[in-house]
């Protein structure tokens, strides 16, 4: 803490000042704070458990959990092999991909990667229908870019022209390595870059994605043969091994339908430059030293970072992406206890009831649409710590030999998964990220709330510390998370995860009147001088950190400890809520980053997610003794209550 800061003025400062100023950002890292350094931690745990794992699957049965886990990791901490390789790994690719002489032969090399887990030009994949989430649909997405964000295609700024050209460069030097001359691959990159240029002006922004109903677009196959003419769809998912599907959603229609006119009218040959570019692009992090050196120089343009992380940590983020559920086992195994799942079930329990309490009393909502609410509620899904069932990702062969041949198998292996999923019942039971995730996420189309083990540690969650501290740290967390079944993008779904309509007009219209408060809040505030937080953008996560606290605080109320007032340490158990709520989203981090996040983050930067929501919770004005004249000071009127 800083306690010469008045908590009115910066909150943020006065819980995490002096931690500020005696921390400094790790090299290998953009960002240091509390996630980061639970993430740390989970990176060490996951580390000891990958070594021991590697010695033992030398004499483990093929196809075991242990054998494909430490293979997977032996051949990615094999250097001696992966530098002799050097990129002929992918030469067989780039040979392919100069064999192809015409428009035919172009879009056969498109479904070729596709089905063998390497580069594609758009996203395809298989997703519950968002208006009958009992089902499994083909979905399409735009794509074809190769930087964060559209914007950076698009903007003249200095900033992005710093990003343009240290991408551009990245470009020329792989494809220099992979034995282009330096003239060609000074070519390779302008069609590169131009191609990837007009494929962001046909994107979607983020804004504009955030809108489920704009996003949600069924075609009968057949119909959208006629958006794209040079596409034929019918017969690209019949290529793809997909089976016969009648109708497709498509994300983007707008984007398929300029991409279809481009793929028409810029030469075969500049399409091969981008094929080659994304194999390169895709691979390059498997393959020897100079490929990883040379997209490190890129992205510290991006984050800052001024140095490599270990390539232990580097491979374990391929084995936790690829074989998650596998090493998740051996994680929960030895790190995660029966009483933390208890406790945290428990804790959900009280968050759920006191966002009912608030919906009944909710004076903006009808009558109709509250019962709804309330239903929608009751009907939230939990799931805690680790999967019922796990996933054994029966049929993926792992071996100790090429690293690169090792993440095309998990690749091929996760597309035919996916492609299985069709014509049964959807599984609700899945997981979205896995267990050792340092993390946490609501489902919109599963109506589910989802914390991983990686997360119930401290700061967030302590079996030990007091009430206060888990209430204003997971507690916050887990209403935020709730929250989000009821945020601009989640309020439109109902309990059962459909994309519905179950909203009076004149409620919908209030809620959107109090929502926009927050974003013109958000507009307002400024990081590094002169970037705007995008209020819009970032809508969803500020009503979710606002309901989280709102919800935290009331449950926190009904609590034992909040009724005794006892002092710890010198403060009442309002002020340690609150506290733990600004340690929560301590941190520090590099300019670079944060002016990459203004871009692409839904989420406010740390410092606004504490310091913002904090002047609409009355509570912490009494329990600071915040008053006019503060710099955070809001009057009654002005701040902003949702749920």
């Amino acid at each position: 803490m800083d306690t010469a800061v008045k908590p009115g003025d910066d909150f943020f400062e006065y819980g995490n000042g002096n931690w500020v100023k005696n921390n400094v950002i790790p090299t290998k890292t953009e960002r240091w704070g509390s996630f980061a350094i639970l993430r740390q931690q989970n990176t060490q745990k996951l580390l000891k458990l990958l070594d021991e794992a590697s010695r033992q699957s030398v004499t483990a049965p093929e196809g075991s959990l242990i054998q494909r886990v430490g293979d997977l990791y032996a051949s990615g901490m094999d250097t001696a092999t992966i530098e002799k390789l050097g990129y002929s790994p992918i030469i067989p690719d780039l040979e392919r991909i100069d064999k192809v002489k015409s428009f035919d032969d172009l879009i056969n090399e498109f479904v070729f990667e596709r089905i063998n887990g390497t580069a594609q030009l758009f996203r395809l994949g298989i997703d519950q229908d968002d208006k009958n989430t009992s089902k499994c649909i083909v979905s399409l997405g735009q794509g074809g870019t190769s930087l964060p964000d559209r914007d950076y295609y698009l903007k003249n700024d200095a900033r992005s022209k710093k990003v343009q050209g240290a991408f551009k460069t990245l470009i020329t030097t792989l494809f220099t390595l992979t034995g282009s001359s330096p003239d060609e691959a000074g070519r390779n990159a302008t069609t590169v870059y131009n191609l990837e240029s007009m494929l962001a002006k046909a994107q979607l922004s983020r804004e504009a994605r955030r809108d489920p109903h704009v996003i949600y677009n069924k075609f009968l196959v057949a119909d959208f043969n006629k958006v794209t003419p040079h596409l034929n769809w019918t017969k690209l998912l019949r290529s793809l091994n997909i089976p016969q599907q009648d109708s497709i959603l498509v994300g983007q229609p707008s984007f398929f339908k300029a991409a279809d006119s481009l793929l028409a009218a810029e030469p075969v040959e500049s399409w091969k430059t981008l094929l080659k570019w994304n194999i390169i692009r895709g691979t390059a992090a498997q393959l020897s030293s100079p490929f990883v050196k040379a997209t490190f120089a890129y992205n510290s343009v991006l984050t800052g970072e001024t140095e490599l992380p270990p390539r232990s940590e580097r491979v374990s983020k391929f084995v936790d992406s690829g074989l998650g559920e596998l090493l998740g086992q051996l994680y929960v195994e030895k790190y995660f206890t029966p009483q933390a799942k208890k406790r945290m079930a428990e804790l959900v329990s009280n968050l759920k009831t006191a966002l009912g309490d608030r919906i009944k009393r909710l004076d903006w909502m009808s009558p109709e649409t509250r019962e709804y609410a309330l239903k929608k509620l009751n009907a939230l899904t939990v799931k805690i710590g680790y999967p019922d069932k796990w996933e054994t990702y029966d049929g993926l062969m792992i071996k100790r030999g090429s690293y690169v041949s090792n993440i095309r198998n998990m690749s091929v292996w996760r597309y035919r998964f996916e492609i299985s999923r069709l014509g049964k019942p959807a599984d609700k039971s899945r997981w979205g990220i896995t267990p050792q995730t340092a993390n946490a996420y609501y489902s919109e189309i599963n109506n589910e709330i989802v914390f991983p083990a990686g997360i119930l540690q401290f700061p967030f969650f302590d079996l030990k510390a007091d009430d206060a501290v888990n209430y204003g740290g997971i507690g916050c967390i887990i209403g935020h998370e709730i929250t989000h079944g009821f945020d601009d993008k989640g309020r439109q779904y109902d309990g059962h995860g459909n994309l519905r309509d179950w909203w009076t007009k004149t409620d919908a219209d209030k809620f959107k009147a109090r929502a926009n408060r927050l974003v013109v809040q958000y507009n307002n505030l400024t990081v590094l001088d002169s970037l705007h937080i995008n209020g819009k953008l970032t809508l969803g996560e500020n009503i979710a950190d606002l309901g989280g606290l709102s919800i935290a605080y009331e449950a926190f109320m009904k609590t034992k400890q909040h009724r005794l007032a006892k002092m710890i340490d010198g403060f009442t158990p309002d002020q340690r809520f609150f506290l733990s709520w600004a340690r929560v989203w301590r941190s520090l981090q590099r300019p670079e980053a944060t002016a990459q996040r203004i871009l692409t983050d839904t989420h406010s930067p740390d410092q606004w997610r504490v310091n913002a929501a904090l002047t609409n919770i009355d509570a912490w004005y009494k329990a600071f003794n915040v008053k006019p004249g503060d710099k955070l000071y809001k009057k009654p009127e002005d701040r902003t209550a949702i749920w």
